[in-house]
């Protein structure tokens, strides 16, 4: 997996995620990424030729599979995720996703048809990702964007905040909740979400580990963090 350079959730939430397993290993590398806008500057901080050199590093450890573990293609378009993927795949030799077309996969395995976002991001940044949803045939129903640019920051918004967004995309009738980015602690709240409105939750790092399992071959349950790992669907 390719992580953020600033991003203090995913390692570990990840390794959470797979505690019972004594099967599976990740193995991280980073890329600098600071900060989260649709600046210039800031989103030169995805440039391919940067992926593809941690991805060839992955692939000197023969991994199976190899994952930006981060949401960028959510603002910038799904195709430029689906171009990365296709260089890492060449440097590394194995298959290669995101955390964008894991998430956007498990929506469609939902059936969802009114999806809801809960970011991290200002509304700008968010409104990018509802026309790149709507074009993938995901029209948003509803969004709560907590506005923060500083990605290391987004790993300090609390449960409490997140529970209050979440609120309010239930109750705005929203089929699903994407929680879009993967420096933001949220996996350990989807299976009390799910329960307690009924809505499916697909968290980014979560759906990351969910794509990344799959195309490895791997269908075994993961319980405990919501119905997307639970089910393998």
């Amino acid at each position: 997996m390719i992580a953020p350079s600033s991003n203090t959730v995913v390692e570990p939430v990840t390794g959470a995620l797979l505690a019972a397993r004594n099967d599976v290993s990740v193995h991280f590398t980073r890329i600098r990424v600071t900060s989260i806008s649709l600046d210039p500057a800031d989103t030169r901080q995805f440039d391919q030729d940067t992926f593809t050199d941690a991805a060839r590093l992955l692939g000197d450890a023969r991994v199976d599979v190899v994952a930006w573990n981060g949401t960028s293609g959510s603002w910038l378009g799904p195709g430029r995720d689906e171009r990365l993927c296709r260089a890492m795949e060449e440097v590394a030799g194995v298959p290669a996703t995101t955390s964008t077309l894991a998430m956007l996969t498990a929506l469609r395995a939902f059936g969802s048809e009114r999806p809801g976002l809960l970011t991290p991001y200002t509304p700008d940044v968010g409104e990018a990702i509802a026309v790149n949803y709507a074009e993938q045939g995901l029209p948003v129903r509803a969004a709560r964007h907590l506005g923060r640019t500083t990605n290391y920051d987004f790993a300090l918004i609390g449960d409490a905040e997140l529970d209050a967004a979440f609120d309010g995309l239930a109750a705005a009738g929203c089929d699903a909740v994407a929680v879009v980015c993967t420096n933001v602690r949220a996996a350990h709240l989807a299976a009390r979400w799910e329960a307690g409105y009924g809505v499916p939750v697909v968290d980014s790092v979560a759906a990351t580990l969910w794509r990344a399992l799959v195309l490895a071959g791997d269908t075994t349950p993961i319980t405990g963090y919501g119905e997307l790992l639970a089910a393998q669907r």
